[in-house]
């Protein structure tokens, strides 16, 4: 199979052949249609994350077709369309009993703990477990761009965010993250102001949804504008950088007994954040973090999409080709895309 391979962090990413993979006993084979370009990707190839082995092919947000099942799966068979959390649970242990695959101490996740899906065909254990089908009118492309930028925002704005109609939410950063927070928030029914240093993907961010936006400059703390934007604070911030400023805007920016969301990998040299604890404690904030979104909560966010009430489609900036994947993934340190870039060629 042809894959992105590389065989040193911040090193030369190369396309090329490499054997095609095996189903575990558990598990499936995928043949990839569709993959998205995440900037957790840039984060496995600079070795942020210790968990990556070398040589490695990264990738994680993947759709396509189930090409061949191991013995135990029950669930699964060829030809299936299916996608997957970027965290797969064991589906056996305390936590994923209690339904939090995403938190899963033996979790696999592809294009980290092992091989991913910068390529024609991804292994992926523990199908039964963790496996999503793909409804019929749901194309490979959109349905990579749910990937774990989609997904996680749902449940960080769903599940942890506890958004509701009226709510004011923060969405700090307008990347892929970010974007999806303000599209998900805003089909709630919910109030978005959305921040960046960009005025363009602001732009992108109103045409999603966004009620209000600031742009932030090197000379403008946002807060006060957010505060003011939104009558004293948002019932809700989401954190979609992973930057240690924008952290400790999100948490300054909540009204009493808000709650802020942290999606945004902080790794790397932003792994140690300081918050503002004296106002965490005087309004009683709630600080949450957001790590995926375990399969069974995926019908919730498809049964939106079904309805026409969120279209991950809108997100994609622009498709490529497996070749052109280093050179994306590389760009990812610049903050360069516009939305979503989806591998759709390979």
């Amino acid at each position: 199979m042809r894959a992105v391979l590389m065989e040193r962090f911040a090193g030369p990413l190369v396309v090329t052949e490499l054997p095609d993979p095996t189903p575990p006993e558990d598990g499936v084979v995928i043949e990839v249609k569709a993959n998205g370009v995440c900037r957790s990707d840039w984060h496995a190839w600079m070795g942020h994350d210790p968990t990556v082995p070398l040589p490695h092919v990264p990738g994680h947000e993947l759709a396509g077709v189930v090409a061949a099942v191991g013995p135990l799966v029950r669930r699964w068979q060829r030809g299936d369309r299916v996608s997957v959390p970027f965290c797969c649970g064991c589906g056996v242990c305390p936590e994923c009993r209690s339904g939090n695959h995403q938190v899963c101490p033996t979790q696999f996740q592809p294009g980290f703990s092992a091989w991913g899906s910068f390529a024609q065909q991804v292994a992926i254990p523990f199908a039964d477990a963790n496996l999503v089908r793909l409804p019929d009118n749901l194309g490979y492309t959109a349905a990579a761009a749910l990937g774990c930028r989609f997904m996680t925002s749902f449940r960080g704005v769903v599940d942890q965010g506890r958004v509701r109609a009226g709510d004011w939410v923060a969405v700090h950063g307008c990347g892929g993250v970010g974007l999806s927070a303000v599209m998900i928030a805003a089909a709630l029914g919910a109030r978005v102001a959305a921040v960046d240093i960009d005025a363009e993907r602001l732009a992108l961010a109103r045409r999603l949804g966004a009620t209000v936006t600031v742009l932030v400059t090197p000379e403008q703390d946002p807060v006060p504008a957010l505060l003011d934007l939104t009558g004293g604070g948002a019932q809700v911030s989401i954190e979609a950088l992973g930057h240690p400023v924008t952290c400790a805007n999100s948490v300054r920016c909540l009204a009493r007994r808000g709650r802020h969301i942290q999606i945004g990998l902080t790794l790397g040299e932003h792994s140690q954040v300081s918050l503002p604890m004296d106002l965490v404690i005087g309004r009683e904030l709630e600080i949450l973090g957001s790590h995926g979104m375990p399969a069974h909560r995926f019908g919730a966010m498809l049964g939106m999409i079904t309805a026409e009430r969120l279209d991950p489609g809108r997100l994609i900036g622009k498709t490529i080709t497996l070749d052109e994947a280093p050179a994306e993934l590389e760009a990812m340190g610049r903050f360069a895309q516009q939305g979503v870039t989806v591998i759709d060629r390979f």
